[in-house]
């Protein structure tokens, strides 16, 4: 039996790649899935800790998901 991709290891991946070239927007929509993975399982601190860098890449890239990044920094009380 063949053993099944690791998907935080594939996002891992991702963002080391992500960060290696420098692709701002890449860097905001994997910081955004590794939030939403924490998400999922209640990880509230680690959640914020990758949407201020999901927003922070967004705001750099000049990306329209910045907005949806603050409202939902606002929602867990970390940005006003």
């Amino acid at each position: 039996m063949q053993d099944l991709p690791d998907p935080a290891s594939e996002l891992d991946a991702a963002l080391i790649a992500a960060h290696a070239a420098r692709d701002l927007r890449a860097l905001a929509s994997l910081y955004t899935a590794a939030a939403d993975r924490f998400e999922t399982v209640g990880e509230h601190d680690a959640a914020c800790f990758m949407l201020t860098q999901a927003y922070v890449f967004a705001l750099d890239a000049g990306a329209d998901q910045a907005t949806d990044l603050h409202a939902r920094l606002v929602a867990y009380g970390r940005e006003d």
